[in-house]
């Protein structure tokens, strides 16, 4: 069963998060704490939108994979996209279809409200992961390298902004009235 997250998933979503950090080498690089996730998900002014996957047995349902996703923009096509985050389901109920209905619930939302293009992002190292998406038919995109500031470039960047002129008084003021 697919579903959208309610707050309660909080903690079985952070712990996912983990499983697959973990599994992507990067541990010590998630950092994101239950108030985050639940703020970016449940706050006022939600930015990020998950779905669960979730397995009956003997008793309540439980939750065994998510895909975490936000909206995107495609200047080319003048529509909104998905844009994936992460996908992830328990090692335990891997082969049972949710990853593949996962990724079909988000290709349904994508075609229900117009969007032009579902994307993500892969390791390039995680074959599985790779024959699994070629299988669906997505296509790589060969000619398109991921870039990322982060940490002390990010910093170091940012002081260099010569700031914007608005009558709001502040970018962030602007950038919340333009949401």
């Amino acid at each position: 069963m697919i579903r959208s997250a309610k707050p309660s998933d909080v903690p079985a979503i952070l712990a996912m998060i983990r499983e697959l950090a973990a599994y992507e080498r990067a541990l010590p690089e998630a950092k994101a704490t239950e108030e985050q996730l639940h703020t970016a998900l449940f706050g006022a002014h939600p930015a990020v939108f998950a779905l669960i996957a979730e397995e009956t047995g003997d008793g309540a349902p439980v939750p065994v994979g998510f895909a975490l996703w936000f909206r995107n923009f495609s200047t080319w096509t003048g529509t909104h996209g998905v844009y994936l985050e992460d996908l992830y389901v328990t090692p335990r109920a891997r082969g049972g279809g949710h990853g593949k209905a996962l990724l079909a619930e988000l290709a349904r939302i994508c075609v229900e409200r117009g969007y032009a293009r579902f994307e993500w992002s892969v390791l390039d190292w995680n074959e599985p992961a790779i024959g699994f998406y070629a299988s669906l038919g997505a296509e790589p995109m060969d000619e398109w390298t991921v870039r990322r500031l982060s940490g002390e470039p990010l910093r170091a960047l940012a002081a260099q902004a010569p700031g914007i002129a608005s009558t709001c008084g502040s970018l962030s003021e602007a950038t919340s009235l333009s949401n």
